[in-house]
């Protein structure tokens, strides 16, 4: 069993960080941006400072799902004195959100440029087991639901028509003088993530979203896992 994912359970964690989230897709060669965790905006500027600005600042919570629902995201932040505002605006926004919530800090990371938002997911079928579903990712997929889904273990056939059947297809094509996205290095996330979920049966759940796809690549901006 991946250590990360026995510390956690050894916890009696069945969600996983971000931070841990990101260090195990990182692990199987899946690119996200770095992260540090800083438990004082001291800290946190320090980080900044070594990231190199401008940085987002997230809130680090196992009890905070949805952090930009509890005002514990910031980005864009250009200096020291932003850092060390945001720092405490999003402990401040937590804790007014979930009272009960225990927090770990805040973590730190480097800013990337913007792309076509895309979601990789995966989910348990009661009747099929693991299930990787495929999307436009950010707002996109709560309103236009446009995903599709295909059974672990995926091949290059199935993340390839993975891709294809969404309707929005043509965004990742290259629209209106946009250049096309790497289709390629999405299918390899694709099947990275199959063959990751085909070796841990312990994982229950996974949300990459977004991952910012471009030209030459694609990186994770916000990963999530949930546990058995």
């Amino acid at each position: 069993m991946n250590i990360i994912i026995g510390n956690a359970l050894k916890q009696g964690r069945n969600i996983l960080s971000e931070m841990e989230s990101k260090q195990l897709i990182k692990e199987i060669g899946i690119q996200t941006t770095e992260m540090k965790l800083a438990t004082s905006k001291e800290e946190a500027v320090k980080f900044s400072e070594e990231t190199g600005y401008p940085v987002v600042l997230k809130v680090a919570s196992f009890d905070i799902t949805h952090k930009s629902d509890a005002g514990g995201v910031k980005v864009g932040l250009k200096n020291g004195a932003e850092v060390s505002r945001a720092y405490e605006e999003i402990l401040v926004s937590a804790l007014k959100y979930n009272p009960k919530a225990s927090v770990q800090g805040v973590t730190v990371q480097n800013m990337v440029k913007p792309g076509v938002e895309v979601i990789i997911g995966m989910t348990q079928d009661p009747q099929f087991g693991p299930v990787i579903m495929f999307g436009l990712g950010g707002v996109f997929v709560e309103i236009l639901k446009d995903v599709s889904f295909k059974v672990v273990p995926l091949n290059r056939r199935d993340a390839h028509s993975m891709i294809k059947e969404i309707k929005g297809y043509r965004l990742l094509q290259g629209y209106r003088g946009q250049k096309p996205v790497d289709i390629d290095y999405l299918e390899n996330i694709l099947l990275k993530l199959s063959d990751f979920v085909d070796k841990n049966s312990s994982i229950k759940e996974i949300d990459l979203n977004p991952i910012f796809a471009y030209p030459d690549g694609a990186s994770v901006v916000d990963a999530r896992m949930v546990l058995n």
